[in-house]
């Protein structure tokens, strides 16, 4: 993969259309690998950095920047694990060992996982509930990113997304969500296509 360009310098003129054939076919075959299929190697620093670079550049009204990162990389992931254990354990004390075990290695699944997290300011006049989507529009566009630079990927959530305790040993703070979790790597197989929504059935026209 060629080097990323450089940043667009604040306030230079953007074109306001980039066809691209490449880009439309990315996103046509737009497939998510599930966790379950990846190991290594994922990207690495430059190539992360750039991941992380381009989710940024989300829709994101009055650049309130309501969301941030939190990586997930080499032994860290174990060390995590551990926590997601023993909150499982505590919550299922009548759990298999195997299923702890199964608990605890979540995040060796890949290389690389992010943590998104939905930080919104409920001071700004901005709602919320917009804060909200912007989160959702840097996880899609990291997937995005990651399939352009050759890494399958996955956004999921888990119950670990929505648990107390580990959201606390993350250091979230009360208006903080997680947005998803985002598995990065390389794919041991192909995924299959999946269902999609018929447009007959989303689409109507006004009025």
């Amino acid at each position: 993969m060629s080097k990323s360009p450089p940043l667009p310098k604040f306030g230079s003129p953007l074109p306001a259309a980039q066809p691209s054939d490449e880009a439309i076919d990315l996103l046509w075959r737009r497939r998510s690998t599930p966790a379950d299929f990846l190991n290594g190697p994922g990207p690495d620093g430059d190539t992360l950095g750039a991941i992380l670079t381009i989710a940024a550049r989300a829709p994101d009204h009055r650049r309130v920047v309501p969301f941030r990162f939190v990586l997930f990389e080499g032994e860290a992931r174990g060390q995590f694990g551990d926590i997601l254990a023993a909150e499982f354990e505590k919550d299922n004390p009548d759990a298999s060992a195997s299923r702890v075990e199964c608990e605890r290695s979540r995040f060796l699944r890949a290389p690389i996982v992010v943590a998104v997290i939905s930080s919104p300011n409920s001071e700004h006049k901005t709602p919320v509930w917009e804060q909200s989507l912007t989160a959702g529009a840097v996880c899609q566009n990291m997937l995005i990113a990651a399939s352009a630079f050759g890494f399958a990927a996955q956004w999921i959530s888990e119950w670990y997304a929505y648990h107390e305790g580990v959201l606390a040993q993350l250091g979230l703070t009360p208006e903080e969500k997680i947005a998803g979790y985002i598995y990065i790597g390389a794919a041991k197989e192909d995924p299959k296509e999946r269902a999609r929504p018929e447009l007959d059935n989303i689409v109507t026209r006004y009025p």
